[in-house]
């Protein structure tokens, strides 16, 4: 600080002290401001997380029903020339059939710890 005519010398060490813990304080508020910079990123990094996870569950769900989808799509077309239509057990092995694929699947995914 500059001296000045119009400041006391007594006022000046007040000024001084004053500037001293104006300066203090603003370190502290940097500091927290920092904190809470990094409080946000974990807790950006976290929901990330909890995402990422959901969207795996929901896409090895997927996994296991597209198969289905399709089979059951197959199925579900109105040809006369679908041999498996005309087994005695049809709608039993179209059953089975997707239970395995399924179950299979569902499975293969716990071997992999993916699920």
């Amino acid at each position: 600080m500059l001296d000045s005519a119009f400041i006391k010398p007594t006022s000046m060490v007040y000024y001084r002290d004053t500037y001293d813990h104006l300066k203090q304080v603003m370190s502290m508020l940097e500091s927290n401001r920092e904190i809470i910079a990094s409080l946000v990123d974990l807790y950006l990094a976290n929901n990330d997380l909890r995402l990422n996870r959901t969207m795996n569950q929901l896409t090895i769900v997927a996994t296991i029903f597209i198969p289905l989808t399709f089979l059951v799509g197959v199925w579900g077309m109105n040809f006369k020339g679908m041999p498996e239509l005309e087994w005695t057990h049809g709608y039993l092995a179209a059953w089975i059939l997707m239970i395995v694929v399924g179950v299979s699947l569902y499975l293969w995914f716990r071997r992999k710890k993916m699920f």
